[in-house]
């Protein structure tokens, strides 16, 4: 079903990839802000998370695909955030016109997020195999 709470945290991850992203930037360097989108390596990355969170929702009938495609989507995050990461190191911190923005961290939220949808996509088919062994 649509309404369990998996699929609130799958939602709540995609707002965080899919929307939270567009206005919140990465890092900011001489006053000008820098967004994922202005790399197409980001984007591509973001995109797949994006879609692979809408097709673990669209799936909520099939539990262990949906738990599936949620792994690979904490890989994928978990990638996004080691490229943010080493990008914003290189950065230059000497002056003081380098700011690092929140924008670099909103993947942890996401990997926050997957996994407690894991958690509760565990949890109900832990419970319908209970169910199927009283049968």
């Amino acid at each position: 079903m649509i309404q369990r709470i998996q699929t609130i945290y799958l939602l709540l991850a995609f707002l965080v990839t899919g929307v939270l992203m567009f206005f919140i930037p990465l890092w900011t360097l001489n006053g000008k802000a820098f967004y994922f989108m202005q790399d197409q390596f980001y984007t591509i990355l973001l995109g797949l998370s994006t879609m692979l969170t809408i097709v673990s929702i669209i799936s909520f009938k099939k539990r262990q695909n949906q738990f599936v495609m949620n792994r690979l989507n904490i890989i994928l995050n978990l990638i996004l955030l080691g490229l943010f990461v080493y990008r914003s190191l290189n950065l230059s911190g000497e002056t003081n016109v380098s700011e690092k923005g929140i924008g670099m961290f909103l993947p942890i939220v996401a990997i926050v997020l997957l996994v407690l949808a894991n958690k509760a996509i565990k949890k109900d088919e832990d419970l319908v195999k209970s169910v199927d062994r009283l049968r």
